[in-house]
């Protein structure tokens, strides 16, 4: 959520950026909060001369009775009542366009930065960069439900039974080099100076709207019946939510912590869950990063965390390549987002395993995190970004170190969370 103090000085730059977002559907807004922001401060400042008319006349009435002009004070009385009647009814005034304002304010999107470059979705998104080399080898690399059923270690018809489609159970060895990924991301995030957490995975409501929009709330989460939470999306809803309505101290700043959780999401939408396979379901797990910073230091960190990601899949022999996100792209919350993507040797393309975004204050705003300053407090910004988030990435991990007899060769890094094993072999083997 952006600043209404920005909104007003600022009005056309904030219909040029929903038009960069390509949210032109959105543009009356601006003038729809204007006219309520106008109407509310006028309603306040009534309120003001209200509550001042009434001091003053309150301040009589001690006078009057100890002059003994009980008459009199009864009549002043009686006006102080009738406006305490007009107060209540400005207050409820207050409140209204206080709420519709706020209704508004959040579906505007925040300001994205001036290097984000503009396309209408994910297909004009732009290379940045790739690391290590792409390598396609001249025998054939089977799916990788198949890869994984080789080795005895997933059963999708059995998660169908129980669950339905969008789940697995993971069995044997793709298990245990599922909780080996995750269990080395939280070292290597430790290594790098992040305090490790492990959140609540439900959340409230209040919490939800604050670190999210209200389509991405829609199509993403899970809510319990009858109580006031829903199931995390990713541990950063909570992490953030960690610090609503905090006044944070300066000299504590940056928070970095690294949060294991189970993430749980709709996956509404073109693309929906997949029939066969983990790269789009219901349910995974994943380690996040996650920083609430100074918001001159956000930009910074911004560059750390996406590197971290690169970092790690490259320890893991896995080719990556950065993209930056074009505007319409971004959610209406971030500033600047990349994603981080994995080779497919099979498919011979790129496929998304990670996503860094700076969300600036728009968080902080929405969750009432702010930092105390010298001449006041001020928002905090806040950023987050996939470690890893094994059930996708075991596709690149299985793809990319397959070998021609159906063996899986493990990275060195992972031998120490493997029990030394270097070597998965299918079990027809």
């Amino acid at each position: 959520m952006i600043d209404i103090k920005f909104l007003r000085e600022n009005p056309d730059l904030v219909k040029e950026n929903m038009k960069k977002k390509f949210q032109d559907h959105k543009l009356s807004l601006v003038d729809e909060v204007l006219a309520l922001d106008s109407k509310n401060r006028e309603v306040k400042l009534r309120g003001d001369d209200l509550r001042s008319q009434r001091n003053s006349l309150s301040s009589q009435i001690g006078n009057f009775m100890k002059e003994g002009k009980k008459e009199e004070a009864e009549n002043i009385k009686k006006q102080v009542q009738e406006i305490n009647s007009q107060l209540e009814e400005n207050e409820k005034l207050e409140e209204q366009y206080a709420s519709q304002i706020q209704e508004k304010m959040m579906k505007i999107p925040n300001i994205i930065h001036d290097s984000v470059p503009l396309g209408k979705d994910d297909s004009e998104n732009v290379e940045i960069k790739k690391y290590g080399e792409p390598i396609t080898p001249s025998y054939e690399i089977p799916y990788h439900t198949d890869i994984m059923e080789s080795l005895e270690g997933i059963d999708l018809d059995s998660a169908r039974r129980v669950s339905g489609n969008g789940f697995y159970y993971l069995t044997g060895d793709i298990a245990r080099l599922h909780s080996s990924v995750i269990s080395y991301a939280r070292d290597f995030m430790i290594n790098k100076g992040f305090t490790y957490c492990i959140p609540p995975f439900m959340i409230r409501s209040n919490v939800v709207t604050g670190v999210m929009s209200f389509e991405e709330m829609d199509a993403m989460m899970y809510k319990i019946e009858g109580e006031d939470l829903y199931l995390i999306g990713t541990s950063e809803h909570s992490m953030i939510g960690k610090f609503k309505d905090q006044i944070l101290v300066k000299d504590k700043l940056p928070y970095t912590m690294t949060s294991y959780s189970p993430c749980f999401r709709k996956e509404k939408g073109a693309h929906g869950v997949e029939e066969r396979g983990v790269y789009r379901i219901h349910q995974f797990e994943k380690q996040e990063m996650i920083v609430v910073c100074e918001p001159e230091d956000s930009y910074a960190w911004y560059d750390k965390l996406w590197s971290y990601t690169v970092e790690l899949f490259r320890s893991l022999d896995i080719p990556v390549r950065t993209l930056e996100c074009c505007s319409g792209d971004l959610a209406d919350l971030k500033a600047k987002s990349c994603d981080v993507e994995a080779w497919s040797p099979r498919q011979q393309k790129y496929f998304e395993v990670g996503s860094c975004s700076n969300l600036t204050d728009a968080q902080a705003r929405r969750l009432g995190i702010r930092i105390k300053g010298e001449k006041g407090n001020y928002y905090a910004h806040t950023l987050n970004n996939t470690v890893v988030a094994p059930p996708r990435m075991l596709i690149a991990f299985l793809e990319n170190h397959y070998q021609e007899d159906g063996s899986i060769t493990i990275p060195e890094v992972l031998w120490p969370y493997m029990g030394g094993t270097k070597v998965l072999t299918p079990k027809s083997h």
